[in-house]
């Protein structure tokens, strides 16, 4: 293949990704409830709709998705410092501030949702694993299945589970 149909290809498969993004934030913006559920009726629709085969379609889906879980991690930036105006077009600067805007609270609600999943108790049965005080942070090391005692630093009874 010749550098530039390789080029030409590689242009293509952006504004294949920028479309599907772009979509996916408009489903998003309509107050689709989630991610996942925007993402999969981006892909749905423009794969019945002949601009994507259902394999670049589920690919360029875990490339935005891949995108936007790395943006999230650096939430702790204005949306401008995620999304580097220099080197994306504002199209896709455009569609990433949505995407952004419209998924932080979904995965807010996410990731509190998982956190509670690992919170232990004193007086709960727990398997082997480590439990750490969400106090202070002492870690107890449980080697068989036992009942969760007091912390034995500050005697406080919620902990996180490791394993």
């Amino acid at each position: 293949m010749s550098e530039e149909s390789e080029q030409n290809k590689d242009q293509e498969e952006i504004g294949l990704y920028e479309k599907l993004a772009g979509r996916t934030a408009d489903f998003l913006d309509e107050g689709k409830k989630t991610f996942d559920e925007a993402l999969k009726r981006a892909k749905e629709e423009l794969s019945a709709a002949g601009d994507f085969s259902r394999e670049n379609a589920d690919r360029l889906g875990e490339y935005v998705r891949r995108d936007l879980m790395d943006s999230t991690r650096r939430a702790g930036e204005t949306v401008k410092k995620v999304v580097d105006p220099q080197r994306l077009a504002v199209g896709v600067q455009s569609a990433f501030s949505r995407l952004l805007s419209s998924a932080a609270v979904t995965l807010t609600e996410f990731a509190e949702r998982s956190e509670k999943l690992l919170e232990y108790k004193t007086g709960e049965i727990t398997s082997p694993g480590t439990l750490t005080c969400k106090e202070c942070s002492a870690e107890m090391h449980m080697t068989k299945t036992t009942r969760i005692p007091p912390c034995p630093k500050c005697y406080k009874t919620y902990f996180r589970k490791s394993y």
